[in-house]
């Protein structure tokens, strides 16, 4: 472990706001494509016309396909991680997945002002949804790994960044409703933003080595090794000298701890070194293990996202507002998006102050599947179009009460899992840890993907 003497300070605390930034770019992509799902949907409304008369209405189930294609890339990517991460440099993946990023977002925006058949449009979207977050994927698997060589708060202010990125894209569609233009020119504008986030964002990292704070810690682990052979094989003083040359002679030497430190200085950090030099040498557990040790946690996480994304936002896009006229523009974006990103970012910071129930208690995993209870108060909401289940709950007041405690709960029970599972660990399986509940995590945003085809059906 690196002392933290001589370490440069972060001035004007630049590299915290520059992995807060990053935090925010790793999530644009997939807010910006969820929060404009009524763009996306307007455009797909395919109802054909003969002689006056409805003939045909093609239904492109936009919400769901998004959903499972912004998820899979996560899953597989994961899965990839063992193979792909060794084999190109940090940031070749970090900025290569921006640049693409930035193109995608680039092509999404020339797209609003392209006329075409909704076949060919729904084809070239879904396909960008893919592609952009694959590399959305890489990007933060990256900066996960990058953030963790700084000091745990910075971990806390990339968290911090990844939770506004939704609200950061709810705010933006309600400028652009706001704006009082056409149609396509509010989705060219609201498009532009992440355009311009993304290139922010590219640049914020790039600023990263110019930063002697960042230099520090970035480049720590290529000088562990180094570092720790100095702290192993001090300059030597005569003293240490003799008793080098008695313990060469067979003799053997009992260290008192307490006296070596009053004689020399680096006494405690010489043990403590030998300390951790000891714990290094364990082997690591398996991953079956580990798994062993964290499956409450990793199924918590895996449940929690597949209640989440099963009706978020599949079903809940789809609900209506009982109040026709100017509000009808503003419901979705208001009372299912800003909302839901608002109190999941709650439901994250509340665990910093509370963390209940504990890790141990059986309450917790009973409190996680309790929450499948939303499924059906949200779809028993004013969800049109309508085909099997009644409406119960019709007034925009109770649909915005279910969504915020269904999104509140959502991010407390996410929190606490992840943060609960490498403390059921040693320290030094702590890191597959981590790679399991990750790949859990994805587990559950991809089945709760699939699973919202179904969900949507019934309703």
């Amino acid at each position: 472990m690196r002392t933290k003497e001589g370490a440069p300070t972060d001035r004007g605390y630049l590299v915290g706001i520059i992995f807060f930034i990053l935090g925010l770019g790793t999530l644009l992509p997939w807010n910006f494509f969820m929060t404009a799902s009524m763009y996306f949907n307007n455009r797909l409304n395919t109802s054909e016309w003969s002689n006056g008369t409805l003939t045909a209405k093609k239904e492109y189930y936009f919400n769901n396909w998004m959903t499972l294609l912004s998820q899979l890339p996560l899953l597989l990517f994961t899965l990839l991680n063992s193979i792909l991460y060794p084999r190109i440099s940090e940031k070749v993946r970090i900025a290569g997945s921006l640049v693409f990023i930035l193109i995608l977002f680039i092509l999404t925006a020339i797209l609003v002002k392209i006329p075409m058949k909704e076949d060919s449009f729904f084809s070239i979207t879904m396909a960008t949804i893919w592609f952009i977050n694959s590399f959305g994927a890489v990007l933060q698997g990256s900066l996960f790994g990058l953030v963790g060589l700084l000091p745990q708060k910075y971990s806390a202010v990339f968290m911090s960044g990844q939770g506004l990125a939704g609200t950061f894209a709810a705010v933006a569609m309600l400028f652009a409703i706001a704006s009082e233009t056409d149609d396509e020119t509010a989705a060219l504008g609201y498009f532009i933003t992440p355009c311009v986030g993304t290139l922010v964002t590219l640049i914020s990292y790039l600023l990263l080595p110019k930063l002697d704070f960042a230099r520090y810690y970035l480049n720590r682990s290529q000088n562990y090794e180094v570092d720790t052979s100095h702290q192993l094989l001090p300059t030597e003083t005569p003293q240490e000298s003799t008793e080098l040359n008695g313990h060469a002679n067979g003799s053997v030497a009992k260290e008192n701890p307490s006296s070596s430190a009053s004689e020399d200085g680096d006494g405690g950090k010489q043990a403590f070194v030998r300390l951790e030099t000891a714990e290094a040498k364990e082997t690591k557990s398996s991953v079956l293990e580990v798994l062993k040790k964290i499956w409450v946690m990793a199924f918590c996480v895996t449940f929690v996202f597949t209640v989440t994304l099963s009706v978020f936002p599949a079903v809940t896009v789809d609900v209506k507002t009982v109040y026709p006229g100017k509000w009808e523009r503003y419901f979705i974006p208001v009372c299912c998006f800003l909302i839901f990103n608002l109190m999941d970012w709650t439901g994250r910071t509340v665990t910093s102050l509370v963390q209940w129930p504990p890790k141990e208690s059986r309450l917790f995993p009973i409190l996680v599947v309790s929450r499948v209870v939303f499924v059906p108060l949200l779809m028993l909401c004013n969800v049109q179009e309508r085909q099997f289940l009644p409406v119960l709950f019709s007034n925009d007041a109770l649909f915005v009460i279910i969504m915020m405690f269904f999104s509140v709960s959502s991010g407390y029970c996410v929190c606490l899992s992840m943060s609960y599972a490498p403390q059921l660990v040693a320290p030094k399986d702590g890191e597959t840890a981590g790679a399991l509940m990750t790949f859990f995590l994805a587990l559950g945003l991809s089945l709760g993907a699939a699973i919202s085809f179904l969900l949507r059906f019934l309703v």
